[in-house]
């Protein structure tokens, strides 16, 4: 077989979801005339990523068993200088295992959408929006240059705001979007610093060259510093990633985000949009592989993340926002992962976790559905019987979550926790102890939430706030028993469970282990030996399985699960009573360590402040009073003094003349007096 790949096809893959997209926004909504309808609208979109799968797993295929590659440009945009601005494609391990994540979520999200939009005005605009964000996504992961890269980065993010906003009428929807694209602006805003440095130094933005002047790069300063340029660079490049991938402190904006329709949480904050940010560091390891300094910025970033960030799923009530705190958790990890340069245990984890967390958000969707648009644990209870498939690919999902042995979550959350107990670096202490903790609170949120939803008595009658209307608007009132969600909401799940359970055991010893990622992820194996060391003591999946049953994170985990069946199936006054006793530890966590208040009341008005202050003086006092104002207004008074010396009588300017003579003369003869007294 051919060890190249066709650029036609390799095209066709992110155009047939721009299509779908195209047709459904524009001959499928109110701006083209409503002329298809919602059965033709979601057919094409889903027949684009349809489409797109199918391509996308082929070209994986071709890429694992065959070697084949693929880097090109397809077409040059502009030459300014000896600078290309290209649009191009590299298909490599890497990015055909994003392209088949992408493309199947997506296609899950999809189908899943027919049921759960099924009441909702705009259904068409949403399958436009959803495809849209396919396409950007598959852009940015098929780009061989940092142009198209950032094209791709930015088109996500647009499309997540105008997802999470889909509901323009809740002001919370408005906020939130707002939130997410202002907070994502700060990371970008670092992203193209570092982005502009390279083709500064570099002269080019395509990776392949970028990545042949490494060594150069390498040896060179930050003008007017002794800062390494590559450390600087790298820096820059990762604060992208914290806004994007939601990494503290930049994570504010993900939380916010479940104000969002459940399909886009799932397909866009768990599963591919948040991961934008791990598979660009992944992709630019030759890079940070030089700078030991920026390696240990993004172990403490990702250890800070994945440890506090877990602590506030604990006290969440809203079933959406506990998953979303343990995508951030699980976001740390990957980015733990990073910091320890074993990137390929990131990406592996990154996409073990796109399978189960996908199917953690579309579950909770279920859940939702079925219990008429309650989001609140705290009144649903005993949903088991009345929602079983929901219920057993709910608990498939928690069990991959929490790295349960032989779950794909177990295969990679293990593998970064003996990554960072490998690692030579500074902040590799702190960050095992992070992840190590967090093993046992993600088992304690996740299943505290697993054990309120699913098992115990039945609450959902007694909820308080059931007369409220839902997200889409439609009042509850009535009391009503949970009900199973139609197929085309549980095929999605039952699909998404199969590779959550088996997808790890199937794929760790090529990806990690093998030579699926030869020649895409560089690592220094003398100064960050973690790979190495982890490839000494991997003996198969089975082994690892097995002596998972042995090792601390098994235990942790365990315990994290019996110690929330304790107080919320055995006990459940215990919950109440210590939230009694450490109320200010409560109020922190409550509060997301106020850190929105931080930025809404020290960042918000500090800068507006500011904004206001150079307005106030430097635009109308300094500018508009000073030198625009003031100079017409010196002229004038000029222009005033010379009108009234300017008399037009003789006499007058006679006079000035002899007064002149008299000073002049005044002058020459007691110029040497005048001196004498000066000095």
């Amino acid at each position: 077989m051919s060890q190249t790949l066709s650029a036609s096809t390799l095209l066709a893959v992110p155009l047939a979801p721009l299509a779908g997209a195209l047709l459904a926004g524009i001959l499928g909504t109110t701006f083209g005339g409503n002329w298809i309808g919602r059965r033709l609208s979601h057919t094409l979109t889903i027949l684009g990523v349809l489409v797109a799968f199918i391509l996308s797993a082929m070209t994986l295929k071709s890429v694992a068993l065959d070697g084949a590659r693929f880097n090109e440009t397809l077409y040059t945009w502009m030459v300014v200088g000896g600078l290309k601005m290209e649009v191009g494609f590299l298909i490599d391990s890497l990015t055909a295992m994003m392209m088949v994540v992408v493309t199947f979520v997506s296609l899950m999200v999809h189908i899943y959408t027919i049921g759960y939009m099924e009441e909702d005005d705009g259904y068409n605009r949403f399958f436009a929006y959803i495809s849209l964000f396919t396409f950007s996504m598959l852009m940015l992961v098929m780009s061989n240059n940092l142009l198209q890269l950032f094209f791709g980065w930015e088109a996500v993010g647009l499309v997540s705001y105008l997802l999470i906003g889909f509901w323009f009428n809740k002001p919370s929807a408005i906020f939130a979007n707002m939130k997410a694209f202002l907070v994502n602006r700060v990371g970008d805003f670092g992203f193209i610093l570092g982005i502009g440095l390279i083709a500064a130094y570099a002269g080019t933005l395509n990776y392949g060259e970028v990545f042949g002047k490494t060594a150069e790069l390498g040896g060179l300063s930050f003008p007017g510093t002794d800062w390494m340029l590559i450390t600087v660079i790298c820096i820059c490049l990762f604060i992208g990633a914290m806004g994007k991938s939601a990494q503290f402190p930049l994570h504010v904006w993900l939380p916010d985000s479940m104000e969002g329709p459940t399909p886009i949480s799932a397909l866009i904050h768990a599963a591919t949009m948040v991961t934008a940010g791990i598979f660009m560091v992944a992709r630019m390891s030759p890079l940070f592989e030089l700078s030991d300094t920026a390696l240990n910025f993004i172990l403490v970033i990702g250890a800070i993340t994945a440890l506090f960030m877990g602590f506030l799923g604990i006290i969440q009530n809203d079933i959406k926002r506990v998953v979303a705190y343990s995508t951030l958790s699980q976001l740390g990890y990957m980015t733990v992962a990073l910091g320890a340069s074993a990137y390929s245990v990131a990406v592996f984890h990154l996409m073990t976790h796109a399978f189960f967390k996908a199917l953690l958000f579309l579950g909770a969707g279920s859940v939702i559905m079925g219990m008429h648009h309650n989001q609140d644990i705290r009144w649903m209870g005993g949903v088991r019987k009345y929602m079983p498939i929901t219920w057993i690919t709910s608990l498939l999902g928690s069990l991959a979550l929490i790295g349960t042995p032989l779950f794909s979550g177990f295969y990679s959350k293990d593998s970064i926790i003996e990554a960072v107990h490998f690692s030579h670096l500074p902040a590799a202490g702190f960050a095992h102890f992070a992840v190590l903790a967090g093993v046992f609170i993600t088992a304690f949120y996740s299943f505290r939430m697993y054990f309120l939803v699913f098992h115990g008595k039945e609450r959902f009658d007694q909820n308080p706030d059931a007369h409220h209307a839902d997200d889409h608007g439609h009042g509850h009132g009535e009391h009503h028993e949970p009900h199973e969600s139609p197929w085309v909401v549980t095929v999605p799940l039952v699909l998404l469970a199969i590779p959550s359970v088996v997808v790890g055991f199937m794929f760790i010893q090529p990806m990690l282990f093998g030579d699926f990622f030869k020649d895409v992820i560089f690592v220094d194996a003398v100064k960050h030996p973690a790979m190495a060391k982890l490839a000494e003591i991997f003996h198969g999946p089975m082994a690892m399985a097995l002596h998972g049953l042995q090792t601390a994170p098994f235990w942790l985990a365990l315990a994290g699960v019996a110690l929330s069946y304790y107080m919320y199936m055995v006990n459940p006054a215990l919950p109440t009573a210590i939230k009694a006793r450490v109320q200010p530890l409560y109020a922190l966590l409550e509060n997301k360590y106020y850190l929105d208040w931080l930025n809404e009341n020290i960042l918000a008005r500090g800068a507006r402040a500011l904004g206001s202050g150079l307005w106030k003086v430097g635009d109308r006092a300094i500018i508009d009073g000073a030198l625009v104002n003031g100079s017409w207004k010196l002229v004038g008074w000029i222009s005033g003094v010379v009108r009234w010396m300017q008399t037009g009588f003789i006499f007058h300017y006679a006079l000035v003349m002899i007064l002149g003579v008299f000073a002049l003369m005044t002058w020459f003869v007691w110029r040497d007096y005048f001196l004498q007294l000066i000095k």
